[in-house]
């Protein structure tokens, strides 16, 4: 399996590691529910470094995301900041979901470890047409230190520039090589900070000193859910487009001459039609769990994401449904109808998210 450069930091902190994409990463360091709580009361410490990291060089490269990328990278290519969209094939699938971050005239781009090789070549499929240099920068490492006092903690620590406070939702910057941002996915305040393997294991270090809690991927994936926030693979795949993935705010059609990936294929979509993603809260006792059925009155659905909610205290999920959907339906577990509600796919609304 692959190992991110704190690897070792990890075991030493007691950590349950697992095979995650074949990365070998942490699963948890105490319980969920800890470290769960932990970032949404105080601050907790990601590392995230399985995901893939591309710099871009040379070439016209404003046109080249103007093909691949559904959202209009002219959003930000005058402006320090970040913008998240999707890849699609022709068809209109979804290869991928995406962060592009744009600072001192440089892109940055983070997505998925389990399509990296996948979209590496695409990237380079199509960077021909437009001479841009693809290089992966598979010699850097990503942390993520998110929770209510996630800044204050951050601003301790010696190496951070001080300007990451100044900050706003989707706002990056360039110290150098390093990159700062404020695009977390836990729904909490905080920075993701990119940087050189060789300098990530003292970040890590002076983040725990100062009081940071390490979190392993479980709580992050209770974290995401709360906030409503899609997990490729599970939420969304290939086989699905971005109107009935809640995606359909990062389709930028403003620009009628701009011809995107998969373009003509969202416009032959009747989103009336189109399935939704919603959030659903389990009214009886049980756990929602991927795969399991819904109906309601209009239609039917099922699970994409589901767990134990440790801030609500109940269990909810994602759920992909057809429209005309109520307040409630029924989920189906274990062939027992259970009560379930309708709500927003925004379980915790606290930090504002890129619209």
């Amino acid at each position: 399996m692959n190992k991110t450069a704190l690897n070792k930091s990890h075991i030493e902190l007691g950590a349950k590691m697992v095979n995650f994409s074949n990365w070998e990463m942490p699963i948890s360091y105490t319980s969920l529910i800890e470290e769960h709580n932990a970032v949404r009361n105080t601050s907790g410490i990601f590392d995230v470094s399985h995901m893939s990291i591309f710099d871009f060089d040379g070439g016209n490269q404003i046109a080249f995301f103007e093909k691949i990328f559904a959202n209009d990278i002219k959003k930000i290519s005058r402006v320090n900041k970040a913008i998240y969209g999707v890849l699609l094939n022709e068809e209109g699938g979804i290869l991928d979901d995406l962060i592009i971050y744009h600072a001192n005239d440089k892109f940055r781009l983070v997505s998925n470890c389990s399509t990296r090789d996948q979209n590496r070549q695409w990237y380079e499929k199509h960077a021909v047409e437009f001479g841009v240099k693809v290089i992966e920068r598979s010699d850097m490492g990503i942390l993520a230190i998110q929770g209510p006092e996630a800044m204050s903690k951050i601003l301790a620590i010696k190496e951070i520039h001080a300007e990451a406070n100044n900050l706003q939702s989707f706002g990056c910057m360039f110290d150098d090589d390093r990159l700062y941002a404020k695009t977390g996915y836990t729904g909490e305040d905080g920075l993701e900070l990119i940087v050189p393997n060789m300098a990530i294991n003292d970040l890590w270090d002076q983040a725990l000193e100062v009081g940071c809690v390490p979190i392993g991927l479980g709580a992050r994936d209770t974290l995401r859910l709360e906030a409503g926030l899609n997990l490729y693979g599970n939420d969304m795949t290939i086989n699905n487009h971005p109107y009935e993935s809640n995606l359909g705010w990062t389709i930028d059609m403003s620009d009628e001459s701009r011809q995107f990936i998969g373009k003509d294929a969202l416009l032959s979509i009747d989103q009336s039609k189109s399935q939704k993603i919603v959030g659903i809260i389990l009214r009886d006792r049980g756990i929602l769990r991927s795969g399991y059925e819904i109906t309601h009155e209009q239609g039917k659905g099922e699970v994409l994401s589901g767990s134990f909610s440790p801030t609500l205290q109940s269990s909810i999920g994602l759920a992909r449904v057809d429209q005309g959907y109520q307040e409630n339906g029924k989920v189906f577990i274990r062939n027992k109808a259970l009560n379930i509600e309708f709500v927003s796919p925004r379980f915790i609304r606290k930090v504002k998210m890129q619209p």
